[in-house]
């Protein structure tokens, strides 16, 4: 397999945390009535008791009878959550409590415990009308950032390569003069002139290079590493040319890795080999026959997974519809049986919890890559690597199995 299942783990716990932050930041609260607590491992129980104790007394004060209450009673939750732990987990402890207005426009109450995949450096506490996740985040991206330098006769480009996130810091173009001087120009001259402005660029981008990758405060640098390329074209292809350039050196992060993998894949394609799967329902096939040795995913893949019960039969039938399927109501139906919902889930949650029951390795990829992106809009986003040749199609479902009914 191409990666340990600790590190299988650590990407699956990731995926679960951004889920998790992206429903925590599109809810919002009336008033200061969301409270988010982030308590480190170094800190004690009965420290953080104390502040909220002495929170609970400040928040008496609020003017705004709905707010006051609002707010004390989610410091009065924490409190009852934080009475759970004799001591705060190795991680640190996470709580998101409040009342948000929820989607019918009503209030609704709402208490969020987590207990972070790697440890947090920050004690926060802070009422608002949202919940701060900050923090988070910073635990999902990789612990290594690389600062780039992408620079030629036309300008320079600055950006950071961080897990899977690529960014452009800043950008900016030159005019410099040609190696050839215009007529009536004596060579000296213009090759000071020249040599002038090369200078002055070298130095600009160096200043700049500092400003972006030298923290002020302590001088140090803010990244693990700087790469310093050339490219005959200043544009995004050149960042992409550096990172590929340097992906020996790079080895590790996320983007180069998912560049690596999405290449094998598309490798096997090519070859025809029969050792992969594209598409929901031959990947889904490969899973149950245990021939899989790694799915490969699109983390923003948006394909739910239903547990259908025949109300006539009472038969069993499990069915993977994205939005336009789940629309039509003829896929709720099995001739003239009505098909009634005991479960839905989505697709990538049940990847998540059920991938190691296969003995397989579960990759989440994104669209940030060229690869990627060609994954995602050519294969739907959903692929994988057999571990050895197979003829998925020769082992089509007649017998309407539980895991054959795929209306996808």
């Amino acid at each position: 397999m191409s990666a340990t299942m600790s590190e299988t783990d650590k990407t699956i716990e990731s995926w679960k945390m951004k889920k998790r932050l992206k429903a925590l930041e599109s809810v919002k609260g009336s008033g200061t009535s969301m409270v988010s607590l982030l308590v480190p491992p170094r800190a004690q129980i009965s420290d953080v008791a104390k502040m909220l104790m002495h929170e609970h007394a400040t928040a008496k004060n609020i003017k705004s009878r709905v707010n006051r209450q609002s707010v004390l009673s989610a410091i009065t939750s924490a409190q009852q959550r934080l009475k759970l732990y004799n001591k705060v987990p190795p991680n640190g402890l996470v709580l998101y409590i409040g009342t948000v207005i929820g989607d019918t426009g009503k209030e609704e109450k709402i208490a969020v415990e987590i207990e972070p995949f790697k440890p947090i450096n920050t004690s926060v506490y802070l009422c608002d009308n949202k919940f701060h996740t900050e923090v988070l985040h910073e635990l999902l991206e990789s612990d290594d950032k690389f600062g780039f330098i992408v620079m030629d006769g036309n300008g320079t480009l600055f950006g950071t390569l961080s897990g899977n996130t690529r960014e452009v810091v800043h950008k900016f173009n030159v005019n410099l003069p040609n190696k050839q001087g215009r007529g009536g120009q004596s060579a000296q001259r213009f090759g000071r002139i020249r040599e002038e402005k090369r200078q002055n660029y070298v130095t600009k981008t160096a200043e700049l290079a500092r400003q972006f990758f030298i923290d002020p405060v302590t001088s140090q640098p803010n990244v693990a590493g700087l790469i310093l390329a050339g490219s005959a074209d200043l544009k995004e292809n050149g960042f992409n040319q550096a990172i590929e350039l340097s992906s020996e050196f790079l080895s590790g992060i996320k983007l180069v890795e998912e560049k690596r993998l999405l290449c094998k894949y598309f490798e096997e394609i090519r070859q025809d080999s029969g050792k992969y799967v594209c598409g929901v329902d031959d990947t889904l096939k490969a899973l149950e026959m245990g021939v899989i040795d790694i799915i490969i995913v699109w983390e923003c893949i948006e394909i739910n997974r239903y547990v259908l019960r025949n109300s006539t039969t009472s038969e069993i039938v499990i069915k993977y519809m994205n939005k336009d399927l789940e629309a039509d109501q003829s896929n709720f139906c099995e001739t003239n049986d009505e098909l009634e919902v005991e479960e839905k889930m989505s697709l990538l949650e049940w990847f998540a919890d059920e991938y190691k029951r296969f003995g397989c390795v579960l990759e989440f990829v994104t669209n940030k890559s060229e690869e990627g992106s060609r994954f995602c809009k050519g294969f739907g986003g959903i692929g994988g690597i057999l571990r050895y040749q197979v003829d998925i199609r020769s082992f089509d479902d007649d017998d309407g199995n539980e895991e054959g009914g795929g209306a996808y």
